[in-house]
C-alpha cells in the first residue's frame, strides 16, 4: 500500500524519541517521509526503529526540518546545537512553554532565522517510544509561536509538518501561548494535584465512595512530577497569576460557606453565582472539531461481562448515531458499570428509545 503524499520533502530529523517524538516520526513515515532518529538513549532509538519510526542518523544527513522533543530544561541548548550542526535545516521544538526557550536560544546566539517554536496539544497517559501513535495529533491543536526573526518561507516547513500529521495549525506569539497554556493546562495540573493530595490521609471508607467527580478532577494528578517541575518553573509567572485569581474565588466561596449558618442568606447568592459562572465557563470549551457545542448525555447501565461494552458501541452505530464523547464509571465489586454517552441533542430521544427496545437499561 503506497504512502499518502506528504507536503514535506524530508528528511526530517527527530531529536528525542519519547511519546511525542516517536508519534511524529510514525506519522511522517506513514506518509513516506525519510525520518532520522536521535536520542540520548540508544535503547530508545532501537525501540523506535523496531516500531518503524525511522532510521539512525548518518554522517551525510542533510535534514530539511529538525524537531526537538526533549525535556524543557534542555530544549534550548539542544536547539542551539542542532542549528549549529545542520546550517541548512529549519528547527522547531514541541516543548509546552515557548517564550523562555525563544529567549534562551537568542541569548545563546542561535540562528533565529531558522528556528520557530511550536507545541502540539496532544498526549497520552503513558510515555516512551512504545507509546507512540501515528494518529496522536489528528484534529488536535498545534501552536506555532512565530517571531520577527523568521521568514514565512522558512516557517512553512513547520506548517507542513503540522498539516501532514493531521493537526490543526494555530498561530500565536510566544507570550500568548504561555499565557494560554497557563490557564488551560498548567494551572489545572496544580489544581488536580492538590485535590489528589487531599486523598492521602482520607479515610478508606471515603476513598471507597469515589465516583466520577473526584476521578475527573484528579485524573491528571498521576503525571510525572519531575517533568512538571520543569514545566511549571519555565512558565511560573503566568501560572501563578491564574492560581492567584483562583485563590480569590476560593476565598469568596469559603467565606460564604462559613457564614451559611447565619440568619443572613446572602451566602446562597455568592455560591449560586460561582456555580453559574462555572456553567458559563464550561460552555466555552471547544467541542468536537473545535466548535463550541453542548451535547446531550445518555447514561446506560452496562453489565460487567466480556463484550458488553463493545455490543453497546456497535448498537449505537447500528442506530446511525455518532458517539461524540464517552465517560465510563465502574465501582470496585459492582456488577454493572455506567457508560455516559454524549450525542447531539437532536438524537438523544431516538437513541434512548432504540437502546431501551434492545434491552439496555437507561439510568435515570
Amino acid at each position: 500500500m503506497s504512502a499518502v503524499e506528504s507536503r514535506l520533502t524530508g528528511p526530517v530529523r527527530v531529536v528525542g524519541v519519547g511519546l511525542l517524538g516517536t508519534s511524529i516520526a510514525l506519522g511522517l513515515r506513514a506518509r513516506g517521509v525519510d525520518v532520522i532518529l536521535s536520542d540520548a538513549s540508544p535503547t530508545n532509538v532501537s525501540i523506535a526503529i523496531d516500531y518503524g519510526a525511522g532510521r539512525r542518523a548518518g554522517d551525510a544527513d542533510e535534514p530539511q526540518l529538525i524537531v526537538v522533543c526533549v525535556p524543557p530544561d534542555v530544549t534550548a541548548s539542544v536547539i542551539v546545537r542542532e542549528l549549529s550542526a545542520y546550517p541548512r535545516a529549519v528547527v522547531t521544538d514541541v516543548a509546552s512553554v515557548k517564550k523562555p526557550i525563544l529567549d534562551a536560544v537568542a541569548a545563546a546566539g542561535g540562528d533565529l532565522s531558522r528556528y520557530v517554536g511550536s507545541h502540539p496539544l496532544a498526549g497520552r497517559e503513558k510515555g516512551g517510544p512504545m507509546s507512540g501513535r501515528a494518529d496522536l495529533f489528528v484534529a488536535r491543536p498545534w501552536v506555532v509561536a512565530g517571531h520577527e526573526g523568521i521568514s514565512y518561507q522558512a516557517a512553512a516547513a513547520v506548517d507542513d509538518l503540522i498539516l501532514d500529521l493531521g493537526a490543526t495549525l494555530v498561530e500565536m506569539t510566544a507570550e500568548e501561548h504561555d499565557t494560554s497554556v497557563a490557564l488551560i493546562s498548567h494551572a489545572p495540573q496544580v489544581i488536580s494535584t492538590l485535590m489528589a493530595r487531599r486523598l492521602i490521609d482520607a479515610p478508606a471508607a471515603a476513598v471507597g465512595l469515589a465516583g466520577g467527580g473526584v476521578r475527573d478532577v484528579t485524573r491528571i494528578a498521576a503525571s510525572d512530577p519531575a517533568l512538571w517541575v520543569q514545566i511549571l518553573g519555565a512558565n511560573a509567572a503566568p501560572t501563578a497569576s491564574v492560581l492567584r485569581a483562583l485563590r480569590d474565588d476560593l476565598d469568596e466561596v469559603i467565606g460564604a460557606l462559613e457564614s451559611s449558618g447565619a440568619s443572613d442568606t446572602a451566602w446562597r447568592r455568592t455560591v449560586a453565582e460561582a456555580l453559574a459562572a462555572g456553567n458559563a465557563g464550561v460552555e466555552r470549551l471547544p467541542g468536537k472539531h473545535g466548535q463550541d457545542r453542548r451535547y446531550a448525555q445518555l447514561v446506560v447501565m452496562v453489565d460487567d461481562a466480556p463484550g458488553e461494552l463493545a455490543r453497546l458501541f456497535a448498537e449505537v452505530g447500528e442506530e446511525g448515531v455518532n458517539l461524540e464523547d464517552l465517560r465510563l464509571e465502574h465501582s470496585p465489586g459492582a456488577q454493572i458499570g455506567l457508560a455516559e454517552l454524549s450525542v447531539l441533542p437532536e438524537t438523544v430521544d431516538k437513541l434512548t428509545a432504540a437502546l431501551a427496545a434492545r434491552g439496555w437499561r437507561i439510568a435515570g
